[in-house]
């Protein structure tokens, strides 16, 4: 990795500051689809955070040659925003049931964070959510490339 793409661009802003928008829109489009009585606690925060590192290291990085290719950085990233998301959010309610005691060891608990993430991953199959996520996506990987050009 060359020395420059550690250093903060405008493409990389754009792009943590869409991807974010679009985590928080996710996050509160995601609040009905999941079962009556969820704590979801700092989940709009938390996917909130995961966006702007998303839209950072990975969309940021991967612009600055073309808009054709500036789609494909963005999905990527909302991908990667989507991977890491469900893997938090099924990591936090793996401890919550682990200090509950629901686990007899320690293999038992981490296998259980897959298997959670496949429960809230098949929650997530929603037609107006996954429109959302995709053109989020590609919005970003415009609006970083648009600065890049901009501001570079």
């Amino acid at each position: 990795m060359p020395i420059t793409d550690k250093m903060p661009t405008a493409a990389k802003m754009a792009a943590a500051i869409c991807l974010g928008a679009v985590a928080w829109y996710a996050s509160e489009i995601i609040r009905p689809l999941m079962p009556d009585g969820t704590d979801f606690g700092w989940f709009n925060y938390v996917n909130l955070v995961l966006g702007l590192l998303c839209g950072w290291f990975v969309v940021g990085t991967r612009v600055g040659r073309s808009y054709v290719e500036s789609f494909s950085a963005g999905l990527t990233g909302m991908a990667a925003l989507v991977f890491w998301a469900l893997f938090l959010q099924s990591f936090n309610e793996m401890l919550k049931l682990a200090l509950q005691r629901r686990y007899e060891g320690p293999v038992e608990a981490i296998v259980a964070i897959f298997e959670i993430g496949v429960d809230f991953g098949s929650s997530l199959l929603d037609a107006k959510l996954i429109f959302v996520l995709l053109v989020g996506g590609i919005v970003a990987g415009v609006m970083a490339e648009w600065a890049s050009r901009r501001w570079s």
